[in-house]
């Protein structure tokens, strides 16, 4: 982002040229597809259920071990891209994606779907850092690579937003496998133009990847995770407390590895630099605070006001939309204002977002929704893409893969644990409005059914008659406006302390050099 933000910038900077750009625009191809490919298979989930039968705790494999892959694995892939070549693992990385993809649409049953995803995950893995670190070397003037991470960051965003659009389309004509299916062209793309358009780069000094090294990183954050999701769905158990204990202890061993090894796999000195811890953290932070309420958005309009995937999916439409034209003007207001103003000002913007969903309160208030995930998605782009790129700007040049992995996977981590901890708050809130609030008509059984989860009260609803049905459903969207009431005060709380951390620790950074 900065000249003055790394030590390892040439003196007389490189400006690209067309083929780095061509280059840009196919390393954006996975980052949309993987962020694509993270909404999907939620509305498939049915079709694959009726189709393969899995018992529930397959359907949660096979929902939840694509995220479990790529966050254990995300920092052994960038180091090893260090070590292997990044043009290199990202191109296996991708033949890897489009077998797995093959293999998953065509699966005939449910383990063989989980493993199949998990294969996803693991080749997903190496396709995120993987691309950062080659922007990196793309894109030699900060400017320049301010704008190609921005380009980066843009794909994501068009790729999560048309997901439920795509995905809907291609359920309502083919069968559940076709989703998967999406990946295969764009693999096979990348597989011809990566070697064409994009260089080859590694660490030469680095040694081989320490085989302890990487299984201690793998099962450090597998561990956090699984203990993470288990925290979501069923609340504080001794399966959570072990795993999450687990997660500590290897990831202690893992530290400590590193210090003594005289050559790390992951360099513990990136976290020395100011401007990537606090960044690193930031995003993390920022994810957090999201996820937390982004969940329950998608619940409301579905469960509460009673829309179908793609239509929910239409209303963010606009959210995504205005992101998009908005990532693109950071890079130019960044020019003439400083990283801590721009990011802690879009940051105190998100705050603002949250208080609209805090008035949101049934169909007559879905505007106040809409509104806040746009203001919440504006808030939020100068942090992702300005603490992007100054993660993979601190870093090193031959260290690019492992910073770029480790900003992947604080957003990874920030996302489970706003789903984990701050999901389960409002779950909480949920239960506790209505079990106050069940009505009398309903009888006992039903009313427990209810009171669990909000997918479990719209299926009562359904089958109760009309004048029930007609109290339990306000007696729902009462308690689940209040939970995503109180997700919004929390996400409200945790964004403003974001906003406050930027200003106080990157405010040292200068503002954007102009030059190209």
């Amino acid at each position: 982002m900065l000249a003055t933000y790394t030590t390892s910038e040439s003196v007389t900077p490189r400006p690209a040229s067309r083929r780095e750009w061509w280059g840009l625009a196919v390393l954006i191809l996975p980052t949309l597809l993987l962020a694509l490919d993270m909404t999907v298979l939620h509305l498939a989930a049915p079709h694959l259920s009726a189709d393969l039968q899995p018992t529930s705790s397959q359907l949660l494999w096979i929902l939840d071990i694509y995220g479990f892959m790529i966050a254990g694995f995300l920092i052994t892939m960038g180091t090893l891209g260090d070590r292997i070549g990044r043009r290199k693992l990202l191109l296996l990385g991708a033949a890897a994606f489009g077998v797995a993809s093959v293999l998953a649409a065509f699966s005939t049953s449910a383990n063989m779907l989980i493993v199949t995803r998990a294969l996803l995950g693991i080749s997903g893995a190496t396709l995120m850092p993987s691309t950062l670190s080659l922007i990196r070397e793309l894109f030699e003037v900060p400017s320049e690579r301010t704008f190609a991470i921005t380009l980066w960051m843009t794909g994501f965003l068009v790729g999560s937003a048309i997901g439920p659009l795509v995905g809907g389309a291609l359920l309502e004509f083919f069968w559940w496998g076709s989703v998967f299916l999406l990946g295969v062209p764009v693999m096979l793309l990348l597989l011809i133009a990566g070697p064409l358009l994009l260089p080859e780069c590694k660490d030469r000094k680095a040694g081989r990847l320490d085989i302890t090294s990487a299984v201690l990183c793998v099962a450090t954050f597998l561990s956090l995770v699984y203990g993470i999701k288990e925290l979501a769905r069923g609340g504080i158990s001794l399966v959570v407390c072990v795993a999450v204990g687990a997660g500590v202890l290897i990831g202690w061993l893992f530290i400590r590895r590193q210090r003594a090894l005289a050559q790390p796999m992951f360099d513990l000195k990136l976290f020395t630099n100011r401007g990537f811890s606090i960044s690193v953290v930031a995003m993390m932070l920022t994810i957090l605070a999201l996820s937390g309420s982004w969940l329950m958005v998608f619940q409301y309009l579905q469960g509460v006001l009673g829309l179908s995937a793609l239509w929910a999916g239409v209303l963010m439409v606009p959210s995504a939309a205005i992101q998009v034209i908005v990532s693109l003007l950071v890079p130019r207001m960044a020019r003439r204002i400083r990283p801590s103003h721009l990011v802690s000002g879009g940051l105190l913007l998100a705050v603002c977002g949250f208080v609209c969903l805090m008035l949101v309160n049934g169909m007559g208030t879905v505007w106040l929704l809409v509104t806040g995930t746009v203001v919440m998605g504006v808030g939020i782009m100068p942090m992702m893409i300005l603490g992007t790129d100054l993660v993979v700007s601190s870093a090193p040049a031959e260290k690019a893969g492992a910073a770029s992995a480790t900003s992947e996977t604080a957003v990874e981590l920030g996302m489970a644990m706003g789903i984990a901890v701050i999901g389960s708050i409002g779950t909480a809130v949920y239960r506790r409005q209505m079990a106050d609030s069940i009505p009398a008509n309903v009888p006992l059984e039903q009313a427990e059914i209810a009171i669990d989860t909000i997918g479990g009260a719209l299926g009562v609803i359904a089958r109760l008659p009309a004048g029930p049905a007609a109290d339990l459903l306000l007696a729902v969207q009462q308690a689940f406006s209040a939970a995503l009431h109180t997700n919004a005060i929390i996400g409200a709380l945790i964004m403003l302390a974001t906003a406050l951390l930027t200003a106080r620790f990157l405010r040292h950074l200068p503002v954007l050099s102009a030059r190209h």
